[in-house]
């Protein structure tokens, strides 16, 4: 990720002032142990299949990343020129953790990985992401997960 000094000065304002949305209401809600739950991976890092179709500009929609999918099969298209990949591609769990979400449940540190996993293209305001988010938890709670990480790119 690019530092904040390294942007061009017209752009910064742009970048460190972007409002965050409120939303009403509190979401949480008390779930099992960890040791019991079942953790997915939510990325904003654009990662896509090899196969699947680019994002768009500021998509709102999302790829699903089956958890059996082989770590050279997932690619990075996130388009902004701010953002450095070199991590991404040296060890595809800086985006996307996988194998560090297998071990911690060989361990009994959760309880399994789901069997889907979601990226989003990070440039989307989240505004546009509601309906989407909505739609995604649908599927979550249908492959049973009770946790995810959410790694913001």
């Amino acid at each position: 990720m690019v530092r904040l000094i390294d942007i061009p000065e017209e752009t910064r304002p742009h970048v460190a002032n972007a409002p965050c949305p409120v939303y009403e209401g509190n979401p949480y809600v008390a779930g099992p142990p960890l040791a019991m739950r079942r953790v997915a991976i939510i990325s904003t890092a654009g990662l896509q299949r090899r196969d699947d179709r680019p994002y768009a500009f500021d998509a709102d929609d999302y790829r699903i990343i089956p958890g059996d999918t082989p770590p050279g099969d997932i690619v990075m298209s996130h388009i902004s020129s701010n953002y450095d990949r070199s991590g991404f591609q040296q060890d595809y769990n800086i985006a996307f953790p996988l194998d560090r979400l297998r071990e911690m449940a060989t361990d009994g540190e959760i309880g399994s990985v789901a069997d889907y996993h979601y990226s989003f293209m990070g440039s989307t305001h989240p505004d546009q992401l509601e309906g989407t988010a909505r739609h995604l938890a649908g599927l979550l709670k249908g492959d049973g997960v009770d946790a995810v990480v959410l790694l913001p790119v």
